[in-house]
């Protein structure tokens, strides 16, 4: 059975994707594959799945947590003070890039990266 990690999960949804550990494109994951009384995977997990082929690519079968999802603890934790600096930061970006787009125009992919890596960084700072 392949490994991976898991790139993108929405429990709301009831999907995401698993990136496999020996590269290729990823792979389509729903609820239904998870293990019984697993409603949630975490960016970062290392799972096992079975694979099959769907319609639209490659659809992770009968998952299996190998590992707890990479996590900081909250000793490691950003004190609040520094926090509000980042999130000052953060809005001034998403506001420059909001006005971007009032002017019919997308971020350049360099920008839109460092946004992304800034949101996922805030998001893990709050799910603590």
């Amino acid at each position: 059975m392949p490994t991976g990690r898991v790139r993108y999960y929405d429990a709301d949804k009831g999907f995401g994707f698993l990136a496999k550990d020996e590269g290729g494109d990823d792979v389509y994951v729903r609820a239904a594959a998870l293990p019984e009384g697993v409603t949630s995977l975490k960016r970062g997990q290392k799972v096992e799945f079975g694979v099959v082929d769907g319609k639209r690519g490659e659809q992770a079968l009968s998952v299996r947590v190998l590992e707890a999802p990479p996590s900081l603890s909250k000793a490691q934790r950003k004190t609040p003070d520094e926090m509000a600096i980042i999130v000052e930061d953060l809005i001034k970006m998403l506001d420059s890039i909001g006005n971007g787009f009032r002017r019919g125009r997308y971020p350049d992919s360099k920008l839109a990266g460092k946004t992304a890596a800034v949101l996922r960084a805030v998001a893990d700072e709050l799910e603590l």
